[in-house]
């Protein structure tokens, strides 16, 4: 009988950075939406605040992504680098390595080393790559998407309490806002469960939690020093 299994683990760089990406899409532009509400500014205000805050908070999520993910990838490129000399200059050494390696993990020593040497002739830095350094295809570092994916979920986010801005009446702005912000952040946490096949229910609460938080602080900053025309 075919036994297969459904793993989530070759999503992980881009689940993050379009997770990361929605979460601080919602919660910063909500926050700022709100923040500005409490001070008394109009409609029109809120919507020019919220637009800047897109486009400024999109492009510096891809930045950063950008530049942070960068380095990771600069970083795994000298390891690769420095692996493949060593590799040249003293395969044996290598070698024992990472039969070592494969010892620690419960492997008798010849059994050890028969794997240590199949593996290094199929693809000696590719064995060391992945079983010493921990660099594998699958979750190597992918600035240029990182980035894209940061920048377009931030958008996508940060959308969502614009359009409440701007079909809110007045006087149900801020609980209106608020509310529709949380309920956005809370199916942002079910599909990034159901997409990484976590719990559900975990990964609600903590983006809900903090996002209520944020919002919270910042209408009270809005309330504190605003002035109301």
């Amino acid at each position: 009988m075919r036994h297969s299994e459904s793993h989530k683990t070759h999503r992980t760089g881009w689940l993050r950075a379009a997770v990361l990406g929605a979460n601080d899409g919602i919660v910063s532009t909500a926050s700022l939406l709100l923040g500005v509400a409490a001070s008394g500014a109009s409609t029109q205000a809120l919507l020019v605040t919220g637009a800047a805050g897109l486009v400024a908070g999109a492009m510096s999520m891809a930045a950063g992504e950008y530049v942070s993910v960068s380095s990771q990838a600069d970083t795994e490129r000298a390891d690769l680098a420095r692996e493949s000399k060593e590799l040249a200059a003293n395969p044996d050494q290598e070698h024992a390595e990472l039969k070592a390696i494969y010892m620690g993990r419960g492997l008798d020593a010849a059994l050890a080393s028969s794997v240590a040497t199949q593996l290094m002739a199929h693809d000696s830095l590719g064995a060391h790559a992945r079983d010493e350094l921990g660099i594998s295809d699958t979750l190597a570092a992918k600035p240029v998407q990182a980035a894209f994916a940061s920048a377009g979920t931030f958008a996508l986010g940060a959308g969502f309490p614009l359009l409440m801005v701007a079909f809110l009446p007045a006087a149900m702005l801020m609980w209106g806002l608020a509310g529709s912000s949380l309920v956005f952040l809370a199916l942002l946490g079910l599909l990034a469960a159901r997409a990484g096949g976590s719990p559900v229910m975990s990964s609600i609460v903590r983006v809900t939690f903090w996002g209520a938080l944020a919002m919270a602080l910042t209408a009270g900053v809005g309330a504190m020093f605003g002035v109301v025309a």
